[in-house]
C-alpha cells in the first residue's frame, strides 16, 4: 500500500486554523491571512518532502479548528512554548507559501514575478563580512 501524499481534511482543518492564528488578514494593510484558500491549497498542494513532520505537528493540535478560542488560544500557546523541530517546519511550510503569495507580494511593495530574467538590484555590501567563512577549513574531505 502507497503512503498518503497529502494532507486528509481534518489536518487541513487544523493547518487553516494553525496559519490563521499565525498570520491573521490585515483589511488595513490588504493583506490576507495564512488561512486564506489560494494559500492553504498551496501549502496543501506543495509540501512535498515536509508532509511527514507537517502531519506530526499537526497531530499535537489534533482538534484545534474544533475547539473554541479561548481554549484554541491556550492550547496554541502551551504548544508554542514547548517548540520542537515539528513546529518549525510547519511554521517555514506556511511562511514560505504565504510570502510568495501574488497578493502578499504586491502588497510588501514588490513585483509579483520571478526574480529573472529581469533580475534585481543587489546593493554592494561589506564583502570583508565573508572574510571568516573563506578562512575557515573546508568541510569535505578530498577524493
Amino acid at each position: 500500500m502507497l503512503p498518503e501524499t497529502t494532507l486528509s481534511p481534518t489536518e487541513i482543518s487544523d493547518l487553516r486554523c494553525v496559519a490563521g492564528l499565525m498570520i491573521p488578514p490585515s483589511a488595513e494593510l490588504r493583506m490576507p491571512g495564512a488561512d486564506d484558500d489560494q494559500v492553504i491549497a498551496d501549502i496543501v498542494a506543495t509540501v512535498g518532502r515536509d508532509l511527514a513532520d507537517v502531519r506530526a505537528a499537526l497531530a499535537e493540535v489534533a482538534g484545534l479548528a474544533a475547539m473554541a478560542p479561548a481554549a484554541r488560544d491556550a492550547s496554541v500557546a502551551v504548544w508554542r512554548a514547548a517548540g520542537g523541530a515539528k513546529l518549525a517546519t510547519l511554521s517555514r511550510v506556511i511562511l514560505q507559501c504565504y510570502y510568495r503569495d501574488d497578493r502578499v507580494v504586491l502588497a510588501l511593495g514588490r513585483e509579483a514575478r520571478a526574480p529573472f530574467p529581469l533580475g534585481n538590484v543587489l546593493e554592494q555590501g561589506d564583502w570583508s563580512l565573508l572574510d571568516p567563512v573563506r578562512a575557515r577549513a573546508p568541510m569535505w574531505r578530498k577524493v
